[in-house]
């Protein structure tokens, strides 16, 4: 089945990097050499690699997971991370298979029948064994890539299908799971994390966020560290640095411009800032991803 996945993907990715598709929530990816540590947001998400292998870290955690084993990510995340396994005759190839959080809750709802530690929190994202059914679900809602007729009626099922398969292995539901429980600690920060995303260019303290979930400080500090692997500040300014970059590449404006949009009164500093994350200033970084775009293009 992997070497079919491979096959497909390989054929389906018309350029390196990240390839959207006709199906709305899966994104294909090919890399045909290693590549240096990259900066980026996981959505909530599956990821199976097909052929090849990749280092993802998070805060100070890191998993390194290849075609044996798949990754998933419950919530929106800053990560870092390296292909080390690739190669032009055999590149690296990969699916994504986003979640929107509405989904996740209400297949949580219909699929929770033991109890739940509602105080427990555990880092959003892991890597687990890949199985055959679950392949093979990857596989069929992939191959509607083919049969765009089929799309509308046969993606959400197969996605739906997708999601259930990962809560109904309880050994690794731990990360969805610890979202059910509207009044536990996972939730709440689940829905902070939404605040933040809907908030991005307004000020936002700890103590609102914390206040706004119903928990103190130091609880809410605690737990949002435990799940994202970085405090709520440090969270925030990654998702301005973030959006910046994308401002200054797709929607070409300059460095100055995407520093104050995203809430920076000072271009220094965000200028500091944004060469400590990505490891090149912005005009590096823009000078560099231009030219690689402008050599598509070609």
């Amino acid at each position: 089945m992997l070497e079919k996945l491979s096959t497909f993907i390989e054929n389906k990715t018309a350029q390196e990097g990240l390839n959207s598709t006709v199906i709305p929530f899966v994104k294909l990816f090919k890399s045909s050499d290693k590549t240096p540590v990259l900066n980026t947001v996981y959505e909530p998400s599956l990821f199976i690699i097909a052929q090849g292998a990749k280092i993802v870290m998070l805060g100070n955690n890191t998993i390194e997971y290849d075609r044996s084993s798949y990754l998933i990510s419950t919530m929106h995340l800053p990560v870092s991370g390296k292909i080390i396994e690739a190669q032009p005759h055999k590149p690296f190839l990969s699916v994504q298979v986003t979640f929107d959080m509405e989904l996740i809750f209400e297949l949580l709802g219909q699929r929770i029948q033991k109890p739940i530690n509602p105080l427990q929190t555990t880092l959003a994202i892991s890597s687990y064994h890949v199985r055959d059914q679950l392949l093979d679900a990857v596989i069929r809602l992939v191959e509607l890539i083919q049969t765009p007729d089929d799309i509308e009626i046969l993606a959400p099922l197969y996605h739906k299908e997708i999601l259930y398969m990962l809560l109904m292995n309880d050994k690794h539901a731990e990360e969805f799971r610890q979202l059910a429980c509207l009044e536990g600690n996972a939730y709440k920060i689940s829905q902070a994390i939404s605040m933040m995303r809907a908030n991005l260019f307004e000020p936002l303290s700890v103590l609102e966020l914390a206040n706004s979930v119903n928990m103190s400080i130091s609880t809410f500090h605690k737990h949002f560290k435990t799940m994202i692997a970085m405090s709520p500040m440090q969270y925030r300014k990654v998702q301005r640095l973030q959006e910046a970059k994308r401002l200054m590449v797709s929607e070409n404006m300059d460095v100055s411009g995407a520093a104050f949009y995203v809430g920076y009164e000072s271009v220094s500093q965000f200028s500091r800032e944004y060469s400590k994350y990505f490891g090149l200033s912005p005009s590096q970084d823009m000078k560099i991803l231009r030219q690689r775009l402008n050599t598509k293009d070609l």
